[in-house]
């Protein structure tokens, strides 16, 4: 029989340099959802990736003297590494950069060009570069991104449009028949009330003030905006309109887009209509997950109190991370970040609860039977109650899990820790042991604390990967049928002739004051580098800025300053860059690279071969990633108007000074 088939995705990451904690949140708990469909017999495709494209990627890139493809395939791989770090068992990895993927988003403009749902028109808006959305006036907070909170900027500009309000009422009855489409409820309640009735705009599908992004091919001078190329990563994936579509066939619609909270509106409104006008089918569900938050502040490296997965994974591994993470947060819900909370899970439901539960019984094992549980055993009155619990768990983990709570599967799971554990202090094994009459009740006893601990074994593999291999290794279970998700439904799995061996400690005890010191100290200088690596960009930026026009000096300063005639012998455009030209000036004997502010007054070329005045001796600069020596002089009219300063007597030679 075939399989059942199980699609689910992550947002595909804007590449950043510092992926933090929160990032990882939604990455583990995907990951623990395909690890779970996994382990009940489902054919899974969990996708991830990044979202590469942008006005803000090409002004990062550019700044740093790199192209923009250059620049994400240097974050892309410290990217990869992280969610191997966290043990992320993705089926695939999409770049919105990847050829196949440009080629599809290109097919479905077109297509939608075509068929009358996008149309050619001018906007003029509110503009987050950080978020890469428009918002209206009356969308903006106290004139700032309702999103992210920082500057918006005016932007008018020739775009393609999408019809996004012919959907509307569409997505509205959609919303209203499936209430489980956007989960929680709360989400699908926000989208509704606050996006959906009060009405919808068309959405501007292009851009023309930057160049890194899909290029409409019928139109070379509009790139796709880069929402509409992100969205579709989820069908081209899967070979959406390529002459290998087999992927599409076999998993679209998705069963599960999971997202943040705060890119809902794009995936729940634009996407569907997007979907819509494609004539394909909706995902089965999108589920908008809260924020994982520092002192009720959302994590955000601008603010400087993002925490670094690798610190933590470094410090504790990386089952104990992703437990903390799942066990403490309701998902949906935003949940706060705090080191004490962490500790305290460590030591209270993993070393005392989990860890201290093996390890005791492989030691009472070792101790009273010689590392072999014999087959003779007797029951004890306290048996039943246990296998009860034990053999009901699995039924609402499934339960939970289903809902995408993992923190109440967790919960469930721990039920049946703490069950056991009170098991062996019900049955004494350290009395038994003192009568050789009571030798098969203390067998039985102990079997049925390594059959418990068996089926938590399994429980626990979507949400801690390697712990599991660790117990398994301690009871001598091989993996197969005995470590089967279906056979926690069955008790009396282990061997009766039971072996063990003592293994190492699965999660030591932390000595709290101790480590909560060190770890805000690490935790601490990893903020510290991220703030300075931040202040420093800016500090480059605004330098850079403010090179472009000559600074306010005083009379001393300026006879100080060295003018001499240059003669210009190529000017040329800078991508990335709305002022600066490119300029190659001949002084004398030498031939200098100048950076100049002046590309709204002159066209590329149009200076070459005149002679120009340049400050001579000021302190080089990095601009664009290269040295600039010098500065052309210009006047400025009162309309800011530039007029670049020559001489045109030919008799006034390159290299000349002026006094």
């Amino acid at each position: 029989m075939a399989k059942e088939k199980f699609y689910i995705t992550t947002p595909i990451y804007y590449p950043s340099d510092k992926l933090h904690i929160g990032h990882s949140y939604c990455t583990v708990a995907t990951d623990t959802m395909a690890r779970y469909k996994r382990l009940r017999g489902y054919d899974v495709m969990f996708l991830t990736g990044t979202d590469e494209h942008g006005q803000k990627i090409e002004r990062i890139a550019n700044g740093q003297g790199m192209t923009p493809k250059e620049y994400t395939d240097k974050i892309v791989k410290g990217i990869k590494e992280l969610w191997s770090t966290l043990c992320i068992s993705y089926d695939k990895f999409i770049r919105t950069t990847d050829d196949y993927h440009v080629k599809t988003v290109q097919k479905i403009f077109k297509q939608l060009y075509d068929q009358g749902d996008i149309y050619k028109s001018s906007y003029e808006g509110w503009y987050c570069t950080p978020c890469e959305s428009f918002f209206t006036e009356h969308q903006l907070v106290d004139g700032k991104c309702p999103d992210c909170g920082r500057d918006v900027e005016l932007l008018k500009e020739e775009s393609y449009f999408f019809r996004l309000s012919k959907y509307q009422d569409r997505i509205i009855k959609y919303m209203e028949e499936n209430p489980e489409f956007l989960q929680p409820n709360t989400r699908q309640n926000e989208m509704i009330n606050n996006f959906l009735k009060p009405g919808l705009e068309d959405l501007a599908v292009s851009r023309t003030s930057f160049k890194w992004g899909v290029p409409v091919e019928f139109d070379p001078g509009h790139i796709v905006y880069v929402w509409v190329d992100a969205l579709s990563n989820y069908i081209t994936a899967l070979g959406y309109g390529t002459e290998d579509d087999s992927l599409f066939k076999k998993f679209w619609p998705a069963d599960v887009h999971v997202v943040g909270k705060e890119i809902v509106r794009f995936h729940a409104i634009i996407w569907p209509a997007m979907l819509m006008a494609l004539n394909l089918p909706l995902p089965k569900q999108i589920f908008g997950h809260g924020w994982l938050v520092i002192n009720g502040g959302k994590m955000s490296k601008s603010v400087g109190n993002v925490v670094d997965p690798n610190v933590l994974v470094d410090k504790y591994g990386v089952d104990a991370i992703r437990y903390f993470l799942l066990r403490e947060i309701a998902f949906g819900q935003d949940g706060n970040f705090n080191n004490e909370a962490l500790i305290q899970r460590i030591n209270s439901d993993l070393a005392n609860d989990l860890g201290n539960l093996v390890s005791r019984t492989v030691g009472m094992i070792d101790k009273y039977f010689g590392g072999t549980l014999p087959a003779d055993r007797t029951a004890t009155p306290f048996d039943e109650d246990l296998k009860a619990v034990a053999l009901a768990t699995t039924e609402k983990v499934e339960n939970a899990m289903e809902k995408m709570f993992f923190s109440d599967a967790l919960v469930e799971i721990w039920n049946l820790v703490r069950r056991t554990n009170k098991y062996i202090d019900e049955t004494q094994p350290w009395i038994l042991c003192k009568d050789e009459a009571k030798k098969a009740e203390l067998a039985n006893a102990l079997y049925n604390v390594a059959e418990s601990i068996r089926i938590v074994s399994i429980l626990i593999q979507p949400f801690m990967p390697n712990t599991p291999a660790k117990i398994w290794a301690q009871y001598n279970i091989t993996e197969g049928d005995a470590t089967a998700w279906d056979s926690t439904k069955t008790w009396g799995v282990l061997p009766a002739e039971l072996k063990v061996q003592k293994g190492e400690t699965l999660f030591p005890r932390i000595d709290m004051k101790k480590e909560l010191a060190e770890l805000e100290a690490a935790i601490k200088a990893s903020q510290a580098t991220s703030v300075a690596n931040q202040q420093k960009k800016e500090a480059e930026k605004k330098a850079e800025a403010e090179s472009e026009y000559p600074a306010e000096i005083t009379i001393e300063d300026f006879c100080k300053v060295q003018l001499k005639v240059g003669e210009v012998l190529e000017s040329k455009e800078v991508e990335g860059s709305k002022k600066l030209l490119r300029n190659v000036i001949k002084i004398g004997d030498e031939e200098r690279v100048i950076f100049s502010g002046i590309k709204d007054a002159y066209a590329p070329g149009e200076l070459v071969g005149k002679r120009v005045v340049v400050a001579y001796n000021l302190k080089p600069r990095k601009m664009m990633g290269e040295m600039s020596y010098g500065m052309i002089l210009c006047a400025e009219d009162g309309d800011g108007k530039l007029s670049v300063l020559t001489t045109d007597d030919k008799d006034f030679a390159s290299g000349s000074s002026i006094s």
